[in-house]
């Protein structure tokens, strides 16, 4: 080849290199991004975040309800199915996730002065059941919805596994069966893989969406830390592994073993894109409750996230807050919304009737003549609960400026 066509073709090569490079950077510069130990947002700015937990929304807790004992998915489903058969109870939860969160609540969480928002999911919301199991079902919409929403307002949004295949933490918030099988599961591990990928495929070119919290609160500290803690960055690594495949953009964050506390169980980042969470409740406020995440921070040069905090008085949530931004610490409080509470932003109004069904959920219902006996009138139920799913509403809820004014935020 003569030497001027070898020359042409050389730098031909190079512009097309330097193009394709240019067109990498340009699509990630659509994203909020790592550098070093702070998040980044797509104007190269740092960006601190300050969030809340869209809890009780796609995932159900007991307590939320005012219910002691029907405290996970399936046992407050169950309460549910007994009290008004399965049909009616479809159509119950259907309207409970088309009301609990609207696009009015996402506007006042903006207008509010937050950037952020974590939306914790059941993993039995996007998957239909069978051999094999199918990737199917009403979460896909329903994230679609928020992530919208949140486009529209400006806000940013964390997808959190809370309850995945199997259970990672074995207890009520996970909706298992009081165990982590997950870490024992072959099956239950590729089917968190092969989710996590399709939601990663389905939200690769979203800059919306911040990243992805892979597997909520996992291994409670009453299991064999032994025999679990060393399973979870091998897992935690199998399902970046799968997003990979599909999303390089957004980041990933991985929360440590024992409720999100424990980083021991991480060896150094194995993802350029990779945040840690942690979880802090009802603890002294002083520099001791997160200097060794702090440390982690430091040491690895990666970014640390509260993911959640909360469920205590005003005051203490203000000092906590302030001690995460003197550490430049982002954070996401826990929760939104729940019943008649002060523990949060907004507080749902009881309905007339609620404690009887709450009686109904909190009695033993062991055995077929314990559901006869103790279920409430069916007309009294009824009203209970087509009046909470008006009180969801959020123009029927009452907003706690305390909680707010504790987050910094008006």
């Amino acid at each position: 080849m003569p030497t001027m066509k070898r020359k042409a073709l050389l730098v031909s090569l190079a512009l097309l290199l330097l193009l394709a490079n240019f067109r990498v950077a340009d699509a990630r510069a659509k994203f909020v991004t790592t550098r070093g130990r702070e998040f980044v947002a797509p104007d190269g700015r740092p960006l601190l975040l300050k969030g809340i937990n869209l809890g009780n929304w796609l995932l159900p807790e007991g307590y939320m309800f005012k219910f002691k004992t029907a405290n996970s998915p399936r046992l407050i489903e169950t309460v549910v199915n007994q009290l008004v058969g399965e049909a009616e109870a479809r159509r119950f939860w259907k309207t409970y996730r088309d009301n609990y969160v609207t696009a009015e609540d996402i506007r006042f969480i903006k207008q509010s002065g937050f950037n952020s928002v974590r939306v914790p999911f059941n993993y039995r919301l996007f998957v239909t059941e069978g051999e094999p199991a199918r990737l199917e079902g009403a979460g896909y919409e329903l994230l679609d919805r928020v992530v919208g929403w949140c486009r529209r307002e400006g806000l940013y949004v964390i997808l959190d596994m809370h309850a995945a295949p199997g259970g990672q933490t074995g207890d009520n918030i996970d909706d298992s069966f009081g165990y982590p099988f997950l870490f024992e599961s072959a099956e239950a591990q590729d089917l968190t893989v092969n989710l996590w990928r399709k939601l990663a495929a389905r939200y690769a070119q979203e800059p919306a969406v911040l990243g992805y919290d892979l597997l909520n609160e996992p291994v409670a500290h009453y299991f064999d830390a032994a025999h679990f803690n060393p399973r979870l960055e091998p897992l935690y690594k199998k399902i970046v592994a799968g997003i990979r495949e599909v999303d390089k953009n957004h980041v990933v964050f991985l929360g440590g073993a024992q409720w999100d506390t424990n980083f021991k169980v991480f060896g150094p980042p194995f993802d350029g894109r990779v945040a840690y969470t942690f979880h802090k409740y009802w603890m002294e406020v002083k520099q001791e409750a997160v200097q060794e995440y702090v440390d982690f921070s430091r040491k690895y040069g990666v970014p640390v996230w509260l993911g959640e905090s909360g469920e205590n008085k005003d005051e203490w949530v203000a000092s906590f807050r302030e001690l995460l931004e003197r550490n430049r610490i982002g954070w996401c409080f826990w929760p939104y919304k729940k019943l008649d509470a002060a523990s949060c932003i907004v507080s749902i109004n009881k309905p007339a009737d609620w404690d009887a069904v709450a009686a109904f959920a909190d009695h033993p219902r062991t055995t077929f003549e314990d559901v006869r006996k103790n279920r409430p009138p069916r007309e009294q139920v009824e009203r209970a609960l087509a009046e909470y799913l008006e009180q969801v509403k959020f123009r029927n809820c009452k907003v706690n400026g305390g909680y707010l004014k504790a987050l910094g935020l008006r």
